[in-house]
């Protein structure tokens, strides 16, 4: 708790938002989303409408209490009225409120200025995002999405550092491509291809538990994930998974017809039989895996600068120090 530093202004997931997303999921049937089920959509709802509550009203009971009846009220209406389900109490939603103060407390603080102390002393600070680029709520694959911004850009507007400050840009990415829940895939395979790399690939979803869909890697989506994110650099992950496959198909395009349906066009490449897992140096993977990556290179614009060959953080190529 001495290092880890969470903003006040952090929106908290209450047993309501919970109910609700379960319950919306439930609803949709076969035109669910395929969220996680965990509140993250209606918390933020609740955000967005200016109504949520935030890790700093915990400080307050009075409040706290008088926001949380206004937003049962409105929120068990939905629940009782709409879905037909038991409402949630506030003293459900009081005693997990102060189950997150007594972990949390010690570790509010104030984030934007402490990241502009690092900045002028010119440290180092790595920022991670969580989810893919293409689940961003605005610049995803709508509505198979989640519920806030995932690009680049969400570190300013989420941290509070400005655009200026940010020196490289890293995009992460799979050798092929995975998606968990619902949505479009057009590279997906469903084959003896997509087994191989589910089984070899441990495909399931971190949240979930539930088995990754499973695909070519789609470059043409790639390049748009590049330019929306202004990506300096890739990392390429999981190389190792496409050992032994014969052929690897780069979807470079899409053919569209005129209801809309898309199918993708693929350059063939061919594959490698030496195994690359484990291997820590660029010149010893197989020429084709290397000819594998030049390709993907050339048609993203940017250089790979870090290659994934297992899941041990020894089993990584660095080709180019960021730091």
């Amino acid at each position: 708790t001495s290092k880890l530093k969470i903003s006040g202004n952090a929106h908290l997931i209450l047993p309501y938002h919970q109910e609700l997303d379960k319950l919306t999921e439930r609803r949709l049937g076969k035109n669910k989303v395929g969220t996680t089920k965990r509140g993250i959509g209606p918390a933020y709802e609740d955000k967005v409408g200016r109504r949520g509550i935030r890790l700093r009203d915990l400080l307050d009971e009075e409040q706290l209490t008088y926001k949380l009846e206004a937003l049962l009220h409105q929120h068990n209406f939905m629940l009782e009225q709409y879905y037909g389900a038991e409402p949630v109490t506030l003293q459900a939603c009081l005693a997990a409120s102060y189950d997150f103060l007594a972990e949390l407390k010690p570790m509010m603080g104030d984030v934007l200025s402490t990241l502009a102390s690092y900045r002028k002393t010119e440290a180092s600070v790595l920022f991670e995002g969580a989810q893919g680029a293409l689940l961003d709520i605005d610049h995803g694959t709508y509505p198979f999405v989640t519920s806030s911004n995932t690009t680049a850009g969400a570190i300013s507007s989420g941290c509070g550092v400005g655009p200026r400050y940010l020196d490289y840009i890293l995009g992460i990415t799979k050798a092929y491509t995975t998606r968990v829940g619902e949505g479009p895939f057009p590279t997906e395979l469903k084959d003896d291809v997509g087994l191989h790399l589910a089984e070899k690939g441990h495909e399931f979803g971190a949240t979930t538990g539930r088995a990754r869909r499973c695909g070519w890697l789609d470059v043409h989506a790639l390049q748009r994930v590049v330019e929306m994110n202004s990506l300096t650099g890739l990392c390429i992950t999981k190389l190792d998974v496409l050992d032994g496959l014969k052929e690897i198909a780069l979807c470079t395009d899409y053919e569209v017809d005129a209801a809309g349906s898309s199918t993708p066009v693929y350059e063939m490449m061919p594959g490698w039989y030496t195994p690359t897992e484990s291997v820590k140096s660029f010149t010893e993977l197989p020429q084709n895996a290397r000819a594998y990556l030049a390709r993907i290179e050339a048609l993203c614009g940017i250089p790979i600068d870090i290659i994934s060959t297992g899941p041990d953080r020894s089993e990584t190529i660095i080709k180019r120090t960021l730091i």
